[in-house]
């Protein structure tokens, strides 16, 4: 079969799908590109929502993957405001919600994830938000602008405090419920954890940790507080629902792939299905570098992995072995992490540069190797991060901490 006779449809229009797209193109096939998306809007990025766009440091059209021309024009079919319904994969079709199907010859499922929803009551009150879509992220927007306002974050993941400084930022009066002790200890450990509490604090941010909600309080059908399970109850005029999320698998399972915590897929980010790869936040890859699967729900999986697989559909030989990365910016914070979070849980974490200061990289240590490393306001030196982790050496302690050690040369 030619290219020109093939058709490849990607499920999910978000950045691995459009990523996928344009890499199909930059490769050269010529067959038809079909792009399916649930929301009317055409692909766009999703690390501003919470950062530069939702602080209004933004504008709307910054947080496009691209301009809304470039699909017609590089003959990509972008279908907005669709949903897929199933996936038939014998006779290789995608039905969609409009009642017709998609036939393909090859086909990537970029379907993301969705936030949680907390199971208390009062969630459905006016003044309760979810942060997962562009239409969330105007409204928020709008809502914070001005300032003034009493905003609870339910949540202290990166989400809830990368909103809860944002609005701060805003001038609005901002309480955080921490579920632990320590604010992202599930992520970076109680330590570092401490360091971003620690400037959420110094800015002026409530810190309620050890906290349960027990449900929200509202009156005339507007949320007015959020009440904790030991009685207290927070004031609010808005409260934003950060409790993580969870990968959409229903259109995979009606495929019958196999399923981990996401879509199981090789290294080449191919399913148990030969003509089906998948990316993005659904995909749990076997990393070849650590020999573990790994599922990642930041931005830069989704760039890398889109383009990875649309050269799987491609018959190319290629293999996704990226270190995870993700970022944040928070006040005068500014941070980026690569590494193997599941690696660095039990690691000893030491520091090169001044940790009171917030001017360091910190590096997780396992048998003597690093695992992972996170430079917070020390910038230019991501890559030379990942290079100590991607060369898997056994390090010298000192060597590591002492500044005047270039990291290339370990």
């Amino acid at each position: 079969m030619t290219d020109a006779q093939q058709s490849f449809v990607i499920v999910g229009a978000a950045l691995a799908g459009a990523t996928a797209a344009k890499t199909l193109r930059e490769e050269g096939f010529d067959g038809r590109v079909v792009l399916v998306g649930l929301e009317e809007h055409h692909p766009y990025i999703r690390p501003p929502l919470s950062k530069e766009f939702l602080s209004g440091a933004a504008d709307r059209d910054s947080v496009f993957v691209e301009k809304p021309e470039w699909y017609a024009d590089h003959d990509v079919e972008l279908l907005t405001g669709v949903r897929a319904l199933s996936v038939d994969p014998i006779d290789h079709l995608v039905a969609l919600d409009d009642g017709s199907e998609l036939r393909y010859s090859e086909l990537l499922l970029a379907t993301g994830s969705h936030p949680r929803r907390p199971e208390f009551d009062g969630i459905d009150l006016d003044g309760v938000h979810l942060l997962r879509t562009l239409d969330d992220a105007e409204t928020l927007r709008g809502l914070l602008a001005g300032g003034g306002r009493r905003v609870v974050s339910i949540g202290a993941g990166w989400i809830g405090l990368e909103v809860a400084a944002t609005a701060r930022t805003l001038g609005n009066d901002v309480t955080v419920v921490v579920r632990g002790a320590v604010p992202l200890a599930a992520a970076l450990g109680a330590e570092l954890g401490g360091v971003f509490a620690q400037l959420h604090v110094d800015n002026g941010v409530e810190l309620r940790t050890n906290a349960a909600v027990a449900r929200l309080v509202g009156a005339g059908g507007a949320v007015t507080g959020v009440e904790l399970a030991d009685g207290t109850v927070l004031p609010a005029d808005l409260v934003v629902l950060g409790i993580g999320a969870a990968p959409n698998l229903e259109l995979a399972e009606t495929a019958g792939l196999e399923l981990t915590t996401g879509v199981a897929v090789d290294e080449h980010l191919r399913s148990s299905d030969p003509h089906i790869v998948a990316a993005g936040d659904i995909a749990d890859a076997w990393h070849p570098l650590v020999g573990l699967r790994l599922r990642s729900e930041h931005w830069a999986n989704a760039l890398n992995g889109g383009a990875v697989a649309a050269r799987s559909m491609l018959g190319l030989d290629v293999v996704y072995d990226d270190i995870p990365y993700f970022y944040t910016d928070q006040f005068d914070l500014g941070m980026e992490y690569s590494g193997f979070g599941p690696l660095a849980r039990h690691a000893e974490v030491v520091y090169r540069g001044d940790k009171d200061a917030r001017a360091f990289i910190a590096f997780w240590l396992a048998d003597g190797k690093v695992v992972a490393g996170m430079n917070v306001n020390v910038w230019d030196v991501n890559e030379a991060v990942q290079g100590v982790i991607r060369r898997g050496n056994v390090v010298d302690r000192a060597a590591l901490i002492d500044p005047d050690v270039p990291l290339d040369s370990l």
